[in-house]
């Protein structure tokens, strides 16, 4: 039997404690696949801002800015843990299809690692999940870690 080891892990993040202890179980397994590169996505659901009435650039910098931050932050939390290979992107559209096939594709993904909730409780109400979308069209492995 062949050991199989994954090289490049998604880490789709949104702020949320679902998404943090993905993150922190992504850290330890990219360690344990011989430092596997982790890249950190956040996206910007620019869906959210169209039907706002007055719509301005600014709310979407904000919003971008506040991200930063946090990425920022969790890069700072990989690399504290030892990883070394670690970045992070901020994109801006349709969560579940860059997380599912946008994403994985540009960058080489063998694995997305993601919460098993994220923050929109009404968009999972109306349309599904983020989450559960990704696990059934994704065509690389995928891990749906759960906060305790």
């Amino acid at each position: 039997m062949t050991e199989l080891n994954y090289n490049n892990i998604l880490i789709p993040v949104d702020g949320s404690v679902e998404a943090e202890a993905a993150l922190a179980k992504a850290i330890e397994v990219a360690k344990r696949n011989d430092q596997a590169h982790l890249h950190i996505l956040h996206v910007i659901d620019t869906r959210a801002f169209q039907n706002v009435a007055d719509f301005k650039t600014t709310m979407v910098e904000q919003v971008a800015e506040t991200a930063k931050k946090t990425l920022d932050a969790y890069l700072e939390q990989a690399h504290a843990a030892g990883l070394e290979k670690v970045d992070y992107t901020i994109e801006y559209g349709s969560p579940k299809d860059i997380i599912a096939h946008q994403a994985p594709e540009k960058l080489n993904i063998d694995l997305i690692m993601i919460g098993a909730t994220g923050l929109n409780a009404i968009e999972r109400l109306l349309i599904g999940s983020v989450t559960e979308y990704v696990t059934r069209t994704a065509k690389v492995d995928t891990l749906i870690v759960r906060a305790k």
